[in-house]
């Protein structure tokens, strides 16, 4: 008795009462899944403006997502997901096993889509739509987090975001990681006032889905974990049941992540046993990453970090939980990230999750406004001024390339190259991107890779009458962070033609 007692205490927590109802008092009839009728669909669009909005930014993002999906080349990350993907599911999974830094469920995903065929557009094709169907659940997290309007103006945030829309039209985990850790924090928030069993075992289930597809996503899984622990620690002194429940999450999570626990602990001790040869270090993965998660533009980083720390500030007033949420969701993941950007290579877009709570702030920010001028159109205005911010950003994403053309690169290669000469990658790893569009046999020429110096005077004695071309990109000061190989190259060889492609490098050594 106890326990149902405690359940129906926590589902009748007050919820903040907020007059902008943009409905106007109409009740929205689907209120669990058992509502989701084709009558109440139909009533919920012809009558909710949160319905009516919700649908149109959700197909505005979708556009966004596919517009041109195909029109960048694939570049190194991407190209090592068709390589990985090319393979069966069980040699995926030695690929992880074996040292990927990266789960296998998304090669798994991205094997069964190359079966309908191997371009651009297929290799993309599930980023693109996860990150579409990522907007709604933005709402519901706004939704659940304070109120409707809340999940409105997050759901824009996600809808016209350049940094999702740019990771929704790429090759990698990161949308399908951020697509089930967004899944995960709607089921959290859920069970944080319900403390309903199934809402626990869905936030372990969804969390699982998450690490299966990245490993980084561990870090929001325990910013959450940590949240419900200082959060219900009142309600876990005076009824135990409620820690019961959350242990009953982790144990779901833990039990279906069972098999990635030891691969996982083996590959960080690989990865952070030295220091890192690139990616960002210290406090600047902090700035960097708020100045991508807000559309690479210094500009719009200013106003939305000021929009969330008036989301934050909102939040205190609102209900001390939801500002806890925020603050610890942030400052954890940013803690652990400067910690590890001294140990392993560190980028914004691992944390690709943080755009839950920086978003969620920046949606609670429209009750300042709000407060000041009571009128519906506040909404509708916060919708516009994240459409506006982002829009500078989203024309230069959408009017040139964003990713290295390997593509332009090969078939300009392939015009200079004659039957015999010599085609060296530097380093050798970005032969995966170049082979994807480029081939030797058609060509008729000899591919090799070098990473040293060691390999490039290797390659030059050995070349007889042949020209080389050597085909270098910005990864060689990775590979190589002594610099032999790139004296050597500045020493021994001479461009080959500069208009070829950006941040693609064609050297020559006849």
């Amino acid at each position: 008795m106890a326990k149902k007692k405690g359940e129906r205490r926590h589902e009748k927590e007050p919820q903040p009462q907020v007059e902008c109802d943009l409905d106007g008092g109409y009740q929205f009839p689907i209120r669990s899944i058992k509502d989701l009728t084709p009558e109440n669909i139909r009533a919920a669009v012809v009558h909710s403006r949160y319905a009516q909005t919700l649908l149109l930014l959700t197909i505005t993002g979708l556009v966004l997502r596919f517009y041109n999906l195909g029109y960048n080349s694939l570049w190194l990350d991407e190209a090592s997901t068709y390589t990985i993907s090319a393979n069966s599911f069980s040699q995926i999974w030695q690929t992880t096993a074996g040292g990927e830094f990266n789960p296998p469920l998304f090669y798994w995903t991205e094997h069964v889509m190359l079966m309908l065929g191997n371009n651009e557009i297929v290799l993309r094709f599930i980023p693109a739509l996860l990150g579409a169907l990522t907007i709604p659940l933005f709402y519901i997290i706004g939704k659940e987090f304070l109120d409707r309007n809340t999940g409105l103006v997050a759901a824009a945030a996600c809808a016209f975001s350049p940094f999702l829309i740019y990771y929704s039209q790429e090759a990698r985990a990161y949308m399908m990681m951020l697509f089930f850790i967004v899944l995960a924090t709607v089921f959290f928030l859920k069970a944080m006032r319900s403390a309903s069993l199934k809402h626990w075992v869905l936030f372990g289930l969804f969390s699982a889905l998450a690490f299966w597809a990245h490993f980084y996503a561990l870090v929001m899984i325990a910013a959450l974990v940590l949240y419900a622990l200082i959060a219900w620690a009142p309600r876990i002194l005076a009824e135990y049941n409620n820690l019961k429940m959350l242990v009953v999450g982790v144990v779901v999570f833990i039990l279906l992540s069972s098999p990635l626990v030891l691969v996982t602990l083996r590959l960080f001790i690989t990865r952070t046993a030295s220091a890192p040869t690139y990616g960002i270090q210290g406090l600047g993965i902090i700035l960097e990453t708020f100045r991508q998660i807000s559309g690479f533009n210094d500009i719009a980083m200013v106003l939305l970090l000021a929009l969330f720390v008036i989301g934050i500030i909102g939040t205190f007033r609102t209900g001390k939980d939801r500002f806890f949420f925020l603050v610890i969701v942030t400052i954890l993941t940013f803690v652990i990230s400067y910690v590890l950007s001294f140990r392993m290579p560190m980028l914004p877009r691992y944390l690709i999750f943080l755009s839950i709570a920086f978003f969620t702030g920046i949606a609670v920010s429209y009750l300042l406004l709000y407060s000041l001028w009571r009128t519906k159109a506040v909404v509708y205005g916060f919708i516009v001024l994240l459409v506006l911010i982002n829009a500078l950003s989203l024309a230069g994403y959408y009017s040139g390339y964003s990713k290295e053309d390997w593509r332009g690169f090969s078939t300009a290669l392939a015009g200079k190259t004659s039957p015999g000469d010599l085609v060296v990658s530097v380093p050798g790893y970005i032969s995966q991107p170049l082979d994807y569009y480029y081939s030797s046999a058609k060509s008729q020429t000899r591919e090799y890779g070098a990473t040293t110096e060691a390999d490039l005077e290797k390659i030059a004695a050995e070349r007889g009458n042949s020209t080389v071309y050597f085909v270098m990109t910005g990864d060689i000061s990775a590979a190589d962070p002594g610099g032999d190989a790139v004296a050597w190259l500045r020493n021994n060889t001479q461009f080959a033609g500069t208009d070829v492609t950006k941040e693609i490098y064609l050297l020559t050594k006849s």
